[in-house]
């Protein structure tokens, strides 16, 4: 019986996971869930699943969930050191990392240099610490499956390939809800115009960083350190139907292409799954049916958040963790209602300039990087807004 731990069980990647688990054909032993603070879902889940041992964010929250949990057996961890804790628990499989911004770092970390399987639904991880995780996954010998559509789509792709066949990664963007909108046409989107995404049901923070493209980037940034791949062999191109999830160009000129349904469920089995294939009952396409695919080039111009993506990795990786900092301060921020959308990549761009040259190359260097472009970033924002 494979063991696994969802970290982030409560999100909607954990969600789905834990749909996937229900239906599945393999008879999967959750053993850790964790949550922040939503504690009813998370007692619900652990009554369910009965894990070993759970971790919630704060003090108070776990003082709840022991409350709704009363007579449990299971665990309960708290906070960052409750994280690694839980991504070191004995006999795990699989961790899959699906905890949302920096904070799931750490726990990557920690499965990585156990030699764990990490299924990676966490971008941070790599555009903070690319260079970190990945240089102790091949010391242990750590498997890391991408779970994102787009880098499951290339994992699938390069099946049996080296990396000196390939000639260029395509990533695929939908290109969100503001797709063929001007930057002039963008002075006075909200919140819930940035939340309508067309293809996608996924959580505010990611929502919001595909209608700005900050997404496609940070993809960008993941998939040279899944890959090895050369940022100028990594290519953008805006696929409105997200039928296409990604492709791979190879050196003889043939391309090969990962398509599905616009369907998480469908990477995260692939991720838990792997090397094996297993039926499922998810949703297929009707290749009877007239479908359109049709790409063409991201605008820039009006989503200056790739540009900003590409340039931080070509810097280094001091610089993507900067330009994630930032980017998670500023989306906060406009989803609070404190500034304006198009604000976001102009906030992004100015502590990326100000801190972008910084170099931090020990992980709790690169994490102090981190905390000081956050601080700077809510100094800045506030000082616009007074």
């Amino acid at each position: 019986m494979p063991t696994l731990a969802i970290f982030g069980s409560t999100g909607s990647i954990g969600c789905q996971a834990l749909e996937f688990v229900r239906v599945s054909d393999v008879d999967y032993d959750v053993r850790v869930l964790t949550a922040w603070t939503n504690v009813e879902a998370l007692a619900s889940q652990a009554e369910e699943f009965q894990p070993e041992v759970v971790v919630l964010g704060t003090m108070d929250a776990a003082r709840r969930y022991r409350m709704r949990r009363q007579g449990g057996t299971e665990r309960v961890l708290v906070g960052d050191e409750g994280l690694e804790e839980a991504a070191a628990w004995p006999g795990l499989d699989t961790v899959l990392s699906a905890v949302v911004g920096a904070a799931g770092l750490r726990l990557t970390l920690c499965a990585a240099r156990l030699g764990r399987r990490v299924a990676l639904a966490n971008k941070e991880s790599l555009v903070v610490a690319g260079d970190i995780v990945t240089a102790a996954a091949a010391a242990s010998g750590a498997e890391i499956i991408p779970v994102d559509s787009e880098h499951s789509a290339i994992f699938q792709c390069l099946a049996g390939a080296s990396t000196r066949e390939v000639d260029r990664l395509v990533l695929t963007a939908s290109g969100g809800p503001f797709l063929g909108r001007t930057r002039e046409e963008l002075a006075y989107v909200g919140v819930d115009d940035a939340m309508d995404h067309p293809n996608w049901t996924m959580g505010a923070k990611i929502t919001v960083d595909s209608a700005t493209l900050m997404n496609k980037g940070l993809e960008v940034i993941e998939a040279h350190w899944l890959f090895g791949i050369a940022p100028e062999r990594i290519q953008v191109v805006v696929h409105p139907q997200s039928i296409v999830h990604s492709m791979v160009e190879f050196v003889d000129g043939s391309t090969l292409a990962q398509l599905g349904p616009p369907d998480m469920r469908l990477p995260i089995q692939y991720a838990l799954d792997y090397p094996v294939r297993n039926g499922s009952s998810w949703p297929r396409m009707d290749w009877t049916q007239r479908h359109s695919l049709s790409f063409q080039s991201p605008d820039v111009r009006t989503f200056p958040c790739l540009r900003l993506a590409y340039a931080a990795l070509e810097t280094g990786p001091s610089a993507t963790a900067v330009l994630n900092a930032a980017n998670e301060v500023a989306v906060e921020a406009f989803l609070d209602g404190r500034m304006a959308f198009n604000a976001i990549p102009d906030v992004n761009e100015r502590i990326l300039d100000r801190m972008g040259g910084d170099e931090a190359h020990s992980l709790e260097d690169r994490l102090q990087l981190d905390e000081e472009a956050r601080l700077r970033t809510k100094e800045l924002i506030g000082k616009a807004g007074n």
